[in-house]
């Protein structure tokens, strides 16, 4: 059985318990506590020495981090990722875009407001990061409004990739009434079988 070492209220984290449960692929949920540094320990840092949550234990010993690279490696072969090579690259394009351009911003933000609870703090770092957060729900915007989903006109991994941060991006101060296009297409992932919500323990 895999085996999901994570930091629960993580979106990166989050990711993975969605694909998985999607796939009634059965794993084990080991808590890592971030805040109190426990991803910083010399034993997980055996596991993934960047020192970061989440990292999917395969079997015994074989250990893959990044978020992004283990939902490609779940979906491998499955209806989470096209088998065309021109929308498989797609789909690893809005992986791309989701951990350089939007996740740095808008998890990063929700992170210290929501998770930390430091929003005053960091007043200056989140004022630094309203502009890129916003260009990245503006490109989305922009694509979701001629589009269902990010690839295919269909549900795969680079929606469930870019849903983890956005739906709780208010949570990060970010007001997504201005993002009708992002609103309905959130109802649509979360109206997908078997969908889990963040808070939901599986």
């Amino acid at each position: 059985m895999y085996k999901l070492y994570e930091f629960f209220s993580s979106g990166n984290c989050y990711k993975l318990r969605v694909l998985l449960t999607q796939l009634d692929i059965p794993f084990q949920r080991i808590e890592v506590d971030i805040l109190k540094g426990e991803s910083r320990t010399p034993e997980f840092l055996t596991k993934n020495p960047n020192g970061r949550t989440p990292v999917l234990e395969i079997e015994p010993g074989q250990f893959l981090a990044e978020s992004n690279a283990i939902l490609f490696y779940l979906s491998e072969g499955t209806d989470f990722l096209p088998t065309d090579s021109f929308e498989k690259a797609q789909v690893l394009q809005w992986l791309f875009f989701e951990q350089y351009s939007h996740e740095p911003y808008i998890a990063t933000s929700r992170y210290w407001i929501s998770i930390l609870g430091k929003a005053e703090e960091y007043r200056e770092a989140l004022n630094q990061k309203r502009a890129g957060g916003e260009a990245a729900l503006k490109v989305m915007e922009q694509h979701l409004t001629e589009h269902q989903y990010f690839v295919g006109e269909r549900y795969t991994i680079a929606d469930i990739a870019l849903f983890a941060y956005t739906h709780v991006a208010d949570e990060g101060g970010f007001d997504l009434s201005e993002f009708p296009a992002i609103q309905a297409w959130i109802q649509r992932v979360q109206a997908q079988p078997k969908h889990i919500s963040i808070t939901q323990q599986v």
